[in-house]
């Protein structure tokens, strides 16, 4: 990375935090005017994420979610920033008691962020069990489909993988990350894998980049699938 785009990124950096904070000083200003509305807490706790200041939004919820007790959806709503705040602060084990205590209004959002939370702890079936939860009640959101291939193809169900990264991709047949991984699973069946590897490098070429080094894995575990049949 050459000096002019880290200076570049690092200003852009500087902008989002004089954004964020902003939004801090305006909501904390919402809340003082208007005490009885829960929203403000829920997005100043969104905002305090932005700034990394995760104890913080915690402390705030947690006050609010005292304030709000008698009204289930404040409670809903909190418990559900809860869970996103424990998330970023990558405290999955926190994040999930949170998302867990969720009721139908937001029963999908939350059952996808505790894949999500399993998925970042490594542990991918327990993470495909409640992706395909969450699917069950948004069967065409992007990204529930998205970690529910994911995680498939961690777990080596190349089939079913395929079966829901060419969903992802009937909605989306630019989405640089699931033709990757869509070239991955073609490469391992033995299908034509090509196209799907042009279209990701097209599209996201970052994405594309990172992903040289699973493609050479593939490569080898196909090689010698094929040398063990000769």
């Amino acid at each position: 990375m050459n000096k002019m785009t880290e200076e570049k990124q690092a200003g852009h950096r500087a902008a989002a935090k004089q954004r964020s904070e902003a939004l801090v000083h305006r909501l904390v200003q919402q809340i003082t005017s208007h005490p009885g509305d829960f929203e403000p807490y829920y997005e100043l706790a969104t905002a305090l994420v932005d700034l990394q200041s995760y104890a913080q939004a915690e402390e705030l919820l947690m006050k609010a979610l005292g304030l709000f007790a008698e009204r289930p959806d404040a409670v809903e709503r909190l418990h559900y920033g809860l869970g996103n705040v424990y998330y970023a602060a990558q405290d999955y084990p926190k994040a999930i008691a949170q998302f867990d205590q969720l009721n139908a209004q937001l029963k999908g959002a939350g059952y996808l962020m505790i894949a999500q939370s399993h998925m970042a702890n490594g542990d991918h079936k327990r993470a495909l069990a409640f992706a395909l939860t969450a699917l069950a009640s948004q069967p065409q959101d992007l990204a529930t489909l998205q970690v529910v291939a994911e995680n498939l193809l961690a777990v080596g169900d190349m089939a079913q993988a395929g079966h829901y990264y060419d969903q992802i991709l009937s909605q989306d047949a630019q989405n640089g990350p699931a033709n990757f991984d869509r070239g991955l699973v073609a490469m391992v069946q033995g299908e034509p894998y090509a196209a799907y590897f042009a279209r990701a490098k097209a599209a996201d070429p970052q994405y594309y980049a990172k992903g040289q080094k699973r493609l050479t894995e593939i490569e080898k575990f196909v090689d010698a699938q094929r040398k063990k049949k000769e």
